[in-house]
């Protein structure tokens, strides 16, 4: 089952105008700023806002389609919904929270708890059946969210800002618990994020909103390395590194060192912005930063005076630099050139 989607709408000053798709198993991050549209484009698909024009088609089924005059009820759309504040019923207990969606789409009640009970089992909340949301701790509160969305076996699950609620501390523990309870899920995925680690480590694929309209789509690594605008470029314009870190050193999966300022030991996620990324022709530079890594480049973008330069090597890499150090370096595709970074301008989060 796919989800295919042309959204047009006029909401006060947002003139969305959109094309969508996700494939079946399919996680995909709807990146942007606040008044991009990411979170209307969410509520169009869950029938919360009904589309001015276009065609919504879930499995080839038109859900919503103006010029067909044909809309399907919310409740009767095969969508799970996970919304920012996670809109948990404080007047009920946490099972019959769960319940609820179950409840709204017909299903009788003993059915509905017993069925609430299993997703609550299944995401370790068991114990807070009989709690009110209020007790609950803002991971926790995700889960009954979550659980609540699952349980009425959708499609398509939409999940608006999952982890924007919650403090840096926590907000690591609960997207490795996301990342996991996504992955048993086998259908398609679309996330609302603005940030590049949350869409790094849940998605395959992001989209990029920029004032009702996408900007870019494409896997992050390649919305990276050639953004399309100055806008993009600023948004997602991050080397993002994986790896083990243990003594203030983090290892990637292929061996690169990368020696970090600030950071626990375990599996971490580094930062390093491609200004921060200091380029120089064939031998290492003499700057102070701890970390210098050898490659060649494999593309130079020009950005109006601001130049991308990706950088493939031990550690693959993309740098911007001025198009007047592009000229004075003279450097092009197939230079062997090194990339050095300060381990302060790099910033880091537990994995």
């Amino acid at each position: 089952m796919t989800l295919a989607a042309r959204i047009e709408l006029r909401l006060g000053t947002l003139d969305l105008q959109i094309e969508l798709t996700v494939e079946p198993g399919e996680i995909v991050a709807l990146l942007g700023p606040n008044g991009a549209g990411k979170s209307t484009v969410l509520r169009c698909l869950a029938g919360l806002e009904p589309i001015d024009d276009g065609r919504i088609l879930l499995g080839g089924t038109a859900i919503d389609d103006p010029a067909a005059n044909v809309f399907v009820e919310p409740e009767q759309r095969p969508i799970g919904f996970v919304f920012q504040d996670y809109v948990l019923f404080a007047h009920l207990s946490v099972l019959e929270n769960v319940a609820y969606g179950l409840r709204a789409r017909g299903v009788a009640k003993g059915e509905a708890r017993e069925r609430a009970g299993q997703w609550l089992e299944r995401m370790n909340l068991t114990e807070y059946s009989s709690e009110r949301p209020d007790s609950l701790s803002g991971g926790q509160a995700q889960r009954v969210a979550l659980a609540r969305a699952l349980a009425t076996n959708p499609r398509l699950l939409l999940l608006d800002e999952p982890l924007a609620a919650l403090d840096v501390g926590t907000r690591a523990i609960v997207r490795r618990d996301l990342r996991r309870h996504l992955e048993t899920f086998e259908g398609m995925r679309l996330i609302v994020t603005h940030d590049p680690v949350d869409a790094h480590a849940l998605a395959d694929r992001v989209v990029v909103l920029e004032a009702g309209r996408v900007a870019q789509a494409g896997t992050l690594a390649e919305v990276t390395a050639h953004p399309r605008t100055r806008y993009v470029a600023d948004l997602v314009g991050v080397n993002l590194v994986a790896g083990e870190v243990v003594d203030g050193v983090l290892t990637t999966a292929s061996g690169a060192r990368v020696v970090i300022a600030d950071a626990a030991d375990g599996p971490t996620l580094a930062s390093i912005r491609p200004h921060s990324v200091l380029v120089a022709r064939g031998e290492a530079s003499a700057s102070s930063a701890r970390n210098t890594w050898a490659g060649s480049i494999v593309d130079v973008d020009r950005l109006g005076e601001r130049v991308r330069v990706v950088i493939d090597g031990e550690l693959p890499l993309t740098a911007e630099i001025t198009a007047a150090a592009l000229d004075e370096l003279r450097l092009g595709v197939g230079d062997r050139v090194h990339a050095s970074v300060k381990a302060t301008d790099i910033e880091v989060a537990p994995s």
